[in-house]
């Protein structure tokens, strides 16, 4: 007779299945991708047991614990091959332990919040770590067993030992523990077994519980103790001896800290051997919190214009070691920067390892821009000061003006630049203070390096009226004045390119120039005729006072250095070819003589001598001629003829 349930029409409800065991397998070898996380996971439930402690026994006077220190002690023994992490907390009953440590992620730390919550506490009585109730279970990354002594703070504490090898089952049985808190003992493998150095679990420490409030006290093997003469000396070489920080600097109000902690401090999580150039220090509250404390440094470091330089961060939650370089709280353009960053509610993934992508990440990267553009805004209060950090981080900061439109402005009253008024650097408000009534856009020339600037036979007609240009010389300028276009109601607007044009002062100059273009019209026509394709047009001039011609670039293409750069790169096959415009300047006399040749039907001289200019003008933009041989040759011709 068939036993098979009959349809009936209505829903049924059944709890769901697992196979303990492979689930176990998936939390400790799925969630974590660096083994030594286990005792950052396991120093962190010690340090929510130690705070649970302290909250419960303000109100519970059955927990006072006279005489026993709050702290965490580590024991490591290689030649038994365990590692012992011991507290002094709350403590867990027989219960608890089936509750906590029996039910994979069921979190004790959560249930403790839930209760608090419910009973109308204030959120920043306690601050506890945990989250998740896997963090245990990461001692099975590097131990096959693991041992749980443990005895709930009270007087009707009794202390239970919990053991599994997280395969399917664990065992209880009454223990004995002197005081209340918990005992945790992992028996490593035998290829995990380096992790119980005394050096190595130092390091740990240092480097992922360093700012855990509670003292962590390490107990060095027999062997390792130094062995003092006297007597006393040889009782304190016994103690335990800490081996963090405790209380994290950014957590201490800032009266209490000195320069010389902030240096300290800054030179410990960066290993830089200079003080920094400046540091910022707040707390944001509300409905997130964090705490920030950046600093820039006196030197750009080697590799600030590396392919992937690694930068951001160090992130901290809860003063529990998250990661070094969190990329996500600072955006690339500020890379320089160097600091901590300790949130309490940052969401991460299961492991701890990394950031997940949310709301409360970009409103804390929104704050650390913030608070570090008001540091260099401090900065550049010095003039002197601030040419310093012009000169070591300037470049990256230019790049926020391309990649972050929403601080264009903040980041544009920031720049720094040479101009043809003095060899100071000048930011764009200072430009704007000094132009002339008549002067309506802030012009600039683009060049390799601050000498050809200098030297751009573009400057000539805005030097003859006083306006003052800006000397552009990294490539990155290009996608800087892109960015900004405009600085207040004025334009930025290159001396290079085809849409410069300068009004004639009066009639009479603008008559002037109609005749003097006529005069040359023919000399015009054969310079389009002899360089062909080479060019997309040739025109006169009204830039040029003393330079027979200049090339200009037509507008949206890019500024020929700029374009040479990225047609070396692997970027020239997205490059479209760009004909610039040669200018001739119709009043200068080397091109009325060149009229006259023209007339005078000397063609092979005329074209000759065209030639040599349009090399010439490259050369003054800073391009390689074409034909190199030509160009000396077509030079000494005129040497020789010079000389005859």
């Amino acid at each position: 007779m068939s036993t098979a349930a009959q349809p009936t029409g209505s829903a049924e409800t059944h709890a769901f299945q697992a196979d303990v065991g492979k689930v176990l397998d998936l939390v400790i070898h799925s969630l974590y991708s660096q083994r030594e996380i286990f005792l950052r996971e396991l120093i962190s439930n010690a340090s929510d047991a130690l705070d649970k402690l302290r909250y419960r026994a303000l109100t519970d006077h059955d927990l006072a614990t006279e005489g026993v220190p709050r702290e965490i002690r580590i024991t490591p023994d290689r030649e038994a091959g365990t590692i012992t992490i011991a507290d002094t907390g709350i403590g867990m009953s027989h219960d608890e332990l089936v509750e906590y440590l029996g039910t994979v992620a069921h979190s004790g730390t959560r249930a403790f919040e839930q209760s608090r919550a419910e009973a109308g506490a204030a959120a920043d009585e306690v601050s506890l770590i945990g989250q998740f109730g896997v963090g245990f279970y990461s001692a099975y990354l590097v131990a096959d067993r693991v041992d749980v002594v443990s005895r709930p703070a009270g007087k009707e504490g009794a202390a239970w030992r919990w053991s599994s090898d997280a395969r399917e089952e664990y065992t209880l049985e009454p223990a004995e523990r002197e005081t209340h808190g918990t005992t945790v003992t992992l028996h490593l493998r035998d290829e995990e077994k380096g992790f119980a150095e005394s050096w190595r679990i130092e390091d740990l420490v240092r480097r992922y519980s360093d700012y855990i409030d509670h003292p962590i006290r390490l107990v060095r093997p027999a062997e390792e103790a130094e062995e003092p003469e006297d007597g006393e000396a040889a009782a304190e070489a016994k103690e335990p001896e800490q081996i963090n920080t405790g209380g994290a600097l950014w957590k201490r109000p800032k009266d209490t800290i000195t320069d010389e902690d902030y240096a300290a401090f800054y030179k410990h999580v960066t290993h830089d051997v200079t003080d920094p150039m400046a540091r910022t220090h707040f707390t944001v509250e509300g409905t997130r919190m964090f705490t920030g404390l950046l600093f820039v440094p006196d030197k750009a470091p080697f590799d600030l214009f590396s392919q992937d330089p690694s930068h951001g961060v160090r992130l901290y939650v809860k003063r529990v070691f998250i990661m070094d370089e969190c990329d996500a709280l600072l955006p690339r353009w500020l890379r320089f920067i160097r600091g901590v960053i300790d949130s309490d509610d940052l969401p991460l993934n299961v492991s701890r390892e990394t950031l997940q992508d949310s709301a409360v990440v970009r409103f804390i990267q929104k704050q650390v821009t913030r608070k570090a553009l008001d540091m260099l805004d401090e900065i550049a209060a010095d003039e002197e000061r601030y040419a310093k950090f012009w000169a070591e981080f300037g470049l990256v900061l230019k790049e926020g003006v391309h990649l972050a439109f929403e601080h264009k402005e903040r980041i544009g009253k920031l720049l720094r630049f040479r101009s043809s008024a003095s060899d100071a650097l000048t930011s764009l408000d200072a430009y704007v203070e000094r132009m002339p009534e008549d002067q309506k856009a802030i012009y600039y020339v683009m060049a390799q390096s601050l000498d050809a600037a200098k030297s751009s036979p573009h400057l000539e007609a805005l030097r003859k009226r006083g306006y003052e240009v800006l000397y552009l010389t990294d490539p990155i300028d290009e996608w800087v004045v892109m960015g900004l276009s405009m600085w207040g109601d004025h334009a930025l607007v290159s001396a290079m390119k085809a849409g410069l044009e300068l009004k004639p002062a009066d009639e009479a100059e603008e008559k002037e120039r109609e005749v003097a273009r006529e005069a040359v019209s023919g000399v015009l026509e054969r310079f389009q005729s002899v360089l062909g394709d080479r060019i997309g047009e040739v025109r006169a001039s009204t830039r040029l006072t003393d330079s027979p011609v200049c090339l200009v670039v037509p507008e949206g293409s890019l500024h020929a250095h700029v374009e040479r750069l990225l047609r070396q790169s692997d970027r020239a096959a997205a490059l479209p070819e760009t004909r610039r415009i040669l200018e001739v300047n119709p009043t200068h006399p080397l091109i009325t003589r060149l009229q006259e040749l023209a007339d005078a039907g000397k063609a092979e001289t005329l074209d000759e001598s065209i030639r040599l200019l349009y090399d010439q003008a490259l050369l003054a933009e800073g391009s390689p001629v074409d034909d190199p041989a030509g160009f000396a040759r077509r030079l000494l011709d005129v040497m020789t003829r010079s000389l005859a």
